[in-house]
């Protein structure tokens, strides 16, 4: 049975705040009451009437781009202070310059953020209160796409399969079965996902929020994840656990809406992949987006900006390095360059300059993709 604040949570928002007010009458504390206020946020009921019609009245700024292809926001954002451990930063810009790359390349906006928009919702949160601002803020993006500083564009050319979620306001990378039938916390993963600019997600991240708030509500709310959750640690809760207990206890009400993807990596375990690449690259090409060239690789518990991660801080930064020119090669490609090795800094030319460039042949097609155009041609 769920403890009486994990109980309120299922209640709804209104709920949980009456819930957290009678622990604050027994002696439990509260620096702030901002994630009080996300909860209690201006309730809005009637956003996607309010988008319709805000986006009828700008039509220079569609929500698609054409028939299939939805205006994206690429979302990622590290902390306001310096790292801890001083490469860090350094690996933070080459993971930024990783997103741009191909944010230019698929047609994407993008928006770093290094604001604490909520004191409570810090750590695993601090994205809900991000992406609330952003949602309302941005009625002509129809997706944003959350991606966690750690992870890595490693497939240039891959073109995510926009077709597939017409019917979907959520997309994470996942297995049904790992989240509804097993209740297992690895089940998906909250490091790269899709979330549609709609009523559904405001009420979402409203059900989400709750148990967020750093202090006694994280920590009782983390101790029923891990009793409610196949293989969970035990630790205060985080957005990813308690992603799969909503899903797993609600899934009626919000699994419709929801598309658990693994047809390619949206999020791939850099544990199984860094140690493939040259294979990789003897095998394949890009666009593949799966094991054979993933979409993304997720350094997962590398955590460069801290001075401790959960394995050894030689291999996450040895392997970081290789994935960043594992990317980048693919983008210098297109100029005729790539990296000496997937270990080195230094560059080496791959092909000669000529007087016809722009009849050069563009190996990966990156250069001027279909799939960049804004209207589908006839």
């Amino acid at each position: 049975m769920a403890s009486p604040l994990l109980a309120s949570h299922l209640g709804g928002p209104q709920s949980c705040i009456s819930a957290m007010e009678s622990r604050r009458a027994q002696g439990w504390s509260y620096k702030s009451n901002i994630s009080i206020a996300f909860i209690r946020n201006e309730q809005i009921s009637d956003w996607d009437e309010q988008r319709a019609a805000w986006n009828r009245r700008h039509p220079e700024t569609p929500p698609f781009l054409n028939d299939v292809k939805p205006r994206v926001m690429l979302v990622t954002g590290s902390s306001p202070k310096p790292c801890e451990n001083p490469v860090g930063d350094h690996y933070l810009l080459k993971s930024i310059k990783n997103k741009i790359d191909y944010c230019r390349i698929h047609g994407l906006e993008i928006f770093y953020n290094m604001a604490l928009l909520d004191a409570e919702l810090a750590g695993f949160w601090a994205k809900l209160p991000l992406l609330r601002a952003l949602l309302l803020a941005h009625p002509e993006v129809e997706f944003f796409w959350w991606m966690d500083s750690d992870a890595m564009f490693t497939d240039m050319a891959f073109e995510l399969p926009w077709e597939r979620y017409g019917p979907y306001n959520f997309i994470l990378h996942g297995w049904d079965e790992m989240v509804y039938d097993d209740k297992n916390w690895i089940g998906l993963n909250t490091g790269s996902f899709l979330l549609r600019n709609c009523q559904w997600s405001l009420d979402y991240l409203d059900t989400w929020a709750p148990m967020g708030p750093k202090g006694p509500v994280r920590i009782e709310a983390g101790k029923v994840l891990t009793k409610y959750l196949k293989d969970r640690p035990v630790f205060e809760a985080d957005d990813q656990s308690a992603m799969v207990y909503i899903l797993a206890t609600q899934r009626e009400k919000w699994g419709n809406k929801v598309y658990l993807e693994n047809g390619y990596y949206l999020h791939g375990y850099w544990g199984i992949l860094v140690d493939r690449y040259e294979e990789m690259l003897e095998n394949y090409q890009p666009g593949l987006g799966d094991h054979r060239w993933p979409l993304v690789t997720h350094f997962v518990g590398c955590k460069p900006c801290s001075k401790f991660g959960d394995y050894p801080v030689e291999r996450c930064l040895k392997q970081m390095d290789r994935a960043f020119n594992f990317g980048d090669n693919q983008v210098l490609h297109m100029y005729g360059f790539e990296h000496k090795s997937l270990a080195s800094r230094r560059i080496k030319r791959i092909r000669n300059e000529t007087s016809d460039p722009l009849d050069m042949k563009d190996d990966y097609g990156l250069l001027h993709p279909a799939f960049k155009a804004l209207k589908t041609s006839t």
